[in-house]
Formats: structure tokens, sequence, C-alpha cells
């Protein structure tokens, strides 16, 4: 009660008392508008973990106009004239996390099938698919994950196919989908696993995977190719005397125009694989095209981890809580992030996977993922990294996002607690400055059984 008193200065949004049961169904959490100016907030006397330089024991944090305006010592800072004042004595104040592979409004209800759109499944390459096309931005499971700290994410289609569409970057809080949708077509991931395979058709084997990717990759340089060709026969035709009639233009292959930006490495392709013999595959494939990479899951390739340290390449763990192979130690998932750390590698954490199922639900679990890769070997700080700083700077919003610095967006959180501890409540969070009902379908759920 003390905590929660300490923070009644912030303002939220409360439900009525009393409402009929079956509203809790159709209410959505409160909607907040980024567009509208941000107040002047004052966070004084918290624990700043600030990932780029330190800790500070009792720090104070400026946010103003949607920005880190200060921080630093409380001694040092001055408070701006009008500011609204948090006490934050005795909670952790840190930037908002983001998970760097989810579901988030792709899906709702697993067992409805109107309500999943993770991937489309008639074919197994469509680079050429948008996230941004099926994001559904009311969905409930945005302000359940919010809740726990995590301002940020990449939503990503399910894995089905081994190109199943291109990523984006979200913002867990805004009036509508192009208010929270960042960053449209981010990346593009590639699959290359079992999970991949069509039985009884093509392909049926990782063979098949494998030459259905060069492929793909092969008719993309060649789409290039006769689009370079004809833009040279063009540029001549216009400058000519036009007595040749004008060069045709090629067909759009909307697959192979997809394909375009990761084949000139400008954008990352976030390449997913498990077995250690699934990532020398798959990373031969790359570097034949000189793909920019970004390795993901790597569940199980600890007998090749120091080839992909030589890689040079960052990881997206996740997720961590799996068995391990007959072949593997008990805790060979467990200390996969420790084991890429210690060999240079940098990574971020996912949720994928995280025990949800493909409708998520369980995104709100990220910090624990980082949690217990503590607890199997990575050092505390690299794992705070790999949920802020190390996915910002993966997905190039390291001058805007990842750590409590001066200019950057104001995407804040206050807990209790460590942020890495299951038992630590998020008293507060702030997206672009504002601070966030702390109101979700669970906190409804809650209120509605526990009243006296």
């Amino acid at each position: 009660m003390q905590n929660r008193s300490r923070l009644s200065v912030i303002a939220t949004v409360t439900l009525a008392t009393a409402f009929p049961f079956g509203s809790l169904y159709a209410q959505s959490a409160p909607v907040v508008d980024l567009a509208t100016p941000a107040p002047a907030v004052a966070i004084t006397h918290g624990k700043l973990l600030t990932i780029t330089h330190g800790t500070i024991e009792d720090g104070t944090l400026v946010l103003s106009n949607g920005k880190i305006a200060a921080v630093g010592a409380s001694t040092s800072v001055k408070i701006p004239e009008g500011a609204q004042v948090v006490d934050a004595h005795g909670m952790t104040v840190y930037p908002g996390l983001i998970d760097a592979e989810t579901s988030l409004g792709l899906s709702e209800i697993e067992a409805d099938d109107a309500s999943n759109d993770l991937v489309e499944t008639s074919d197994e390459i469509f680079p050429n698919m948008h996230v941004y096309d099926a994001f559904h931005a009311e969905t409930e499971h945005i302000p359940v994950t919010r809740l726990n700290g995590i301002t940020n994410a990449i939503v990503a289609p399910a894995s089905e196919d081994s190109m199943p569409g291109q990523d984006i970057f979200i913002q867990l809080a805004g009036r509508d989908r192009d208010q929270m949708i960042l960053g449209k077509d981010v990346a593009l991931p590639i699959n290359f696993s079992g999970d991949q395979r069509r039985h009884g058709k093509f392909p049926s084997t990782r063979m098949g995977l494998a030459e259905q990717l060069r492929q793909t990759l092969i008719d993309a340089q060649e789409y290039a190719a006769s689009k370079s060709e004809y833009e040279t026969m063009l540029a001549k035709w216009e400058k000519g005397d036009k007595k040749d009639s004008k060069p045709t233009e090629p067909k759009l292959d909307m697959k192979s125009e997809a394909l375009l930006p990761y084949l000139r490495g400008e954008k990352p392709v976030i390449l997913a694989a498990d077995q250690g013999y699934e990532v020398e595959v798959a990373m031969q494939i790359a570097e034949q095209f000189h793909l920019k990479v970004v390795l993901n899951h790597l569940t199980h390739t600890q007998d090749v981890l120091d080839k992909v340290a030589s890689y040079k390449v960052p990881v997206i763990v996740g997720p961590i809580y799996d068995f391990p192979d007959p072949n593997e130690r008990y805790d060979a998932v467990y200390s996969l992030p420790a084991e890429l750390y210690k060999r240079g590698v940098k990574i971020a954490f996912s949720s994928s996977g995280a025990g949800g199922g493909p409708s998520g639900g369980f995104d709100r679990n990220l910090p624990y993922a980082a949690g217990y890769a503590v607890a199997y070997g990575l050092p505390y700080d690299e794992a705070l990294k790999a949920i802020t700083l190390n996915p910002a700077e993966i997905f190039g919003v390291a001058d805007k996002l990842g750590s409590l610095d001066v200019g950057k967006t104001a995407n804040v959180v206050i807990a209790n607690g460590d942020p890495l501890d299951v038992r630590t409540d998020v008293k507060q969070v702030y997206i672009e400055g504002h601070a966030i009902p702390m109101v979700s379908r669970q906190t409804r759920l809650r209120d509605e059984y526990t009243k006296q």
C-alpha cells in the first residue's frame, strides 16, 4: 500500500465499481492518443537502470514532450516548473522492454479461426505478405503485455512457411493501428527447420526446403537484373532520337520485388533454425546471396556455437523454456544465452514459443526469460540489455529506444523491484511520456471476482 500511495499522483483510469459481468468481454482497455501533448513528468528518487551508463541509486528522470529531457542523480537534476512529480522512492525505473518476436495483433483466440491471421499457408514462399495488413491493434493481448513493462515489439508471422511475410515494429499504445505501427516491413523471416516441410508434396524434405529457398533468391536476382537492364535501355531511349521502339518494362513479380531490399542488404532477414546442421545450411544459403542476417531460435545448436560466433551476427533467443535433446545436458537450452554471450555474440530475447501457443498471451513473460538466463550464467547487465538496448540496435532504433538517455523516446517503466524477478509488480508504464492506464482484461476480471 505504501508503494501504491507514492504513485497516487499518476493519472490512471479506473473502472466503475459495478457493471454487468458480460461487459468484461466487450470492454477494452482505455485508448491513449499519443498525438496529444504529453505532460512534463519528473520521476524522482528512484533506482534508475539506465542500461548505457550504469545504475543511479537515487536518480531523477524528467520526461517532456514525449522525450527523456534529463537523467541523473536527484541532487543534480533540476525539476522543471509545473512538472508532475512522481515520488519513486523505493522503486526501480528502467526503459520500456522490447520483445524481438511476437504474434501480437495477429491472433486473439487460438481455437477461433476467424480471429487468427498468423500465416498464409497456401504456399511456402510469401515474402510479399505484409504483417501490417493483418495487424489488429485492439487485441486484448496488448494491454496485458504492456502492463508488465513491454512497450515495443516485433510482430512476425508464424513459422509454418519458409518465407511467411515481412515483420512490423510496433509500440504498444496508440489511438489506432497507424499510430502503433512504427515500422513496416522491417525484416523478413526465413525459416529452415522440419516444421516447414509439406508432407506428401514439395518441399517434403530439408533438401527441398533448401533448394526452394535458393531458387526463390535466384529468381529475385534475375528479376533485379532485368529491371536494371530495362532502366538502362529506357535511359538511353529517352536520351536518343527515339527511332527505336520504347523498351518493354518487365512484368511485375511481387515476390521478387519484395526480396530486392534484402538482396541489397538494406534490411535484415531473420533466419530461424533449431538444430546445428540447420543453422549451417541456412547460413550457407544466406552467405551465397550476401544477406544481412539475424539468427533466430538456435534452441539445440550447442554443438556449433563456435561456428555461430564466427558468423558475427546477432541472435534472437526464444524460447528458453524447452526440453533438451536426448544427447544434450539438462540445462543446454537454459544456458544457451550465456554460452553465446561468452563467445561475443549479441543476443536479444523474444517471447515467441514461451508456452502460450500461436495465439500469444505469454508475451508478458519476456523479462522472466532474461531472468532465467541469468540463473544459468548470463551476466545480469547483459540480460537487461537483451530486452532493451540490444533489440533496439538489431532493428535500427537504438537512437530512440532501449535506454534511459536524454533525447530518447520517453518509454519508461516504474516497478517495485527487479524487472527480471517474477515477484516484481509494475506500477506504471509511460509510452512517449504518456502515463498508460494500468488496465487490462485480466485486471478487470480480477476486480470483478474480488469484489466485497
